[in-house]
Parts: C-alpha cells; sequence; structure tokens
C-alpha cells in the first residue's frame, strides 16, 4: 500500500479513503466494479419488495411491475434485494426465498419452466413433456420454499405471438394462485402493456416506474455520492447542475450509462494522475453515448 498521510481524503466516503491511498491498478479494479447508490426512487423501490416479500400468504398475493428505460437500474435494484435476501444451502435443504428468472427471448410456458428449473439448478430429462416440466418445476419451488418469484425482462413476452403471449399471461395468473407468492415484473414499457392487456393481471401488479433521470436535487445528490465513492485523491466537482445537465446530455438519461460514463472518466483521472472527475478527465474519457453508438453501428453494417 502507498503512504500519502498529508492528502486530505475527507471528499471521501471513509471506506473509500483507504481504498484512495492504494496503487492506481488497484484502484482502477476498484472503480470498475459494480457499486449500489441507495438514490431515493432504488430505497423506495427496496422497501416497496420488502412489503411484498413479508406480505402474510393469502389466496390472492400482491405483485409489483417495476417498469424503466433499458440500462436505467432496475436489474441492480433486484440484484440488491436478492442479495438482501440470499439463498441458504445446508445438508439436505436449498432456501432460496427470493428467485430471479429471465424471461425466454422466445417466449412459450415450456421455456418458461425450462428457465425456471435451471435457475434452481435442477436437472431436467431429455424430451420431458410440459405436464411433467410443470410438475417438477412447481414441486421444486415449493420444496426451496420460494417466497417471491422475480421475471426479468418480462417484456420479451411481446416477441410471441397472441396465442403464446396469452397462454403466458395465464401462467403468471396460475402461478400466484398456485403458490400463493408474489410475483415481480420487471421490464421496459412494453411490459407495462403486456400486463394491461389482460384485465385480471393489471388489476393484481401495481406498476413502478424508474423514469429517466433530470437535471434536479436527486440527481445532484446522487453525482455527489459517486464523486464520494470513487478512490480519487482531489474533489470531483460533478454535483452541480451544469455538470448533470452535461452528464445526463451524454448518458441519454438513464442510470447505466451515467455510471458507465463516470467510471471511465474516473480511471481516466487515475491514469492522467487528474486524480478527479472534471472537464478535463470527462474529455478524456473513452465513452460513447447510446445513440452515436447505434449510428457507428449501422454505419460499419453499410
Amino acid at each position: 500500500m502507498e503512504d500519502y498521510p498529508s492528502i486530505d481524503l475527507s471528499h471521501l466516503q471513509p471506506a473509500s479513503q483507504g481504498l484512495a491511498r492504494l496503487p492506481a491498478v488497484e484502484r482502477i479494479q476498484r472503480i470498475r466494479t459494480d457499486r449500489w447508490i441507495g438514490y431515493p426512487l432504488a430505497v423506495e423501490a427496496l422497501n416497496r419488495l420488502e412489503t411484498l416479500y413479508s406480505w402474510p400468504n393469502k389466496q390472492r398475493m400482491p405483485n409489483l411491475l417495476l417498469i424503466g428505460h433499458t440500462n436505467n437500474g432496475k436489474s441492480m435494484i433486484i440484484e440488491k434485494f436478492r442479495r438482501i435476501h440470499p439463498s441458504i444451502s445446508d445438508i439436505d435443504q436449498e432456501h432460496i426465498p427470493v428467485l430471479v428468472v429471465q424471461m425466454p427471448s422466445e417466449p412459450s410456458v415450456t421455456r418458461f419452466y425450462v428457465a425456471l428449473l435451471a435457475a434452481m439448478g435442477a436437472p431436467l430429462r431429455p424430451r420431458s413433456r410440459l405436464p411433467e416440466i410443470e410438475q417438477l418445476a412447481l414441486a421444486l419451488l415449493r420444496k426451496v420454499n420460494v417466497q417471491m418469484l422475480v421475471i426479468d425482462e418480462l417484456h420479451n413476452v411481446l416477441a410471441g405471438n397472441r396465442s403464446n403471449r396469452q397462454e403466458f399471461l395465464n401462467l403468471l395468473r396460475f402461478l400466484g394462485n398456485e403458490l400463493r407468492i408474489s410475483l415481480v415484473g420487471v421490464g421496459t414499457r412494453e411490459a407495462y402493456l403486456a400486463i394491461r392487456s389482460d384485465d385480471q393481471l393489471e388489476n393484481r401488479f401495481e406498476p413502478m416506474l424508474l423514469p429517466l433521470w433530470e437535471v434536479n436535487d436527486d440527481c445532484c445528490s446522487l453525482l455527489a455520492s459517486f464523486a464520494a465513492s470513487f478512490p480519487l485523491r482531489r474533489h470531483s466537482p460533478i454535483a452541480t447542475s451544469d455538470m448533470a445537465r452535461y452528464l445526463l446530455s451524454r448518458s441519454e438519461g438513464t442510470i447505466g450509462e451515467l455510471t458507465h460514463l463516470l467510471m471511465v472518466a474516473a480511471v481516466a483521472a487515475v491514469e492522467s494522475g487528474e486524480e478527479s472527475i472534471n472537464n478535463r478527465t470527462l474529455s478524456m474519457a473513452d465513452y460513447t453515448g447510446p445513440s452515436e453508438r447505434r449510428r457507428q453501428f449501422e454505419r460499419d453494417l453499410r
């Protein structure tokens, strides 16, 4: 560990102050790791998930639909909640309180049950028929005591034909009634449209929207939290309205893109010796926004 006793690191969170004294290579590795920033909407989402998780068992359980643009923090929230309620294994029993499964890109009931079994680490006999797969999945869901089932990429249900979509929506109702657990759907606006197409499901799933970020106090607070979490040895003056406007313009308003932009700028700050996310290191950052990436890709296809 490098020793920099004279450096003032009071601009950093306590956990980051020690990291800021590490060599550059180690700090860059730390900068590139995922980090949880508990901004207000994320905390609200966790609280709503916790309420569902602790809901008393009843015939008709409440459900949640977490909706937002791609790369706007939905999966990070779900992963944080899953870690709060981790799987527990002992000698002869496994307990999976929060099971997360991804909706197959080509949706069907069979594919979904197979995805459920894979998420529970269960082997599947070749050429199993749907009734066998269904009974096995239901039995294992009960055996591992799943209390909440999270279905990520729920908007993929619209990739199927009308018959497949309705079959899957019926399956959601069946799982909720049969298992008496809360279901959480995660996806884009299209997931909400799919649920809304079924009156019964629309009444069961309460939507929660994660909108694109705007220049406001919450955004400046978020930027301040990022600045305090990166192990940089100088203050990063990014928690201002002007800087928020610039950063949101480049990242197009999603927290995933914003996080990546700040991360590469922090790496540039370490590599250049600037030790701060500022106009100079942001201009040095190896980052291209989503729209420009799409345009580049489309040009390359020609």
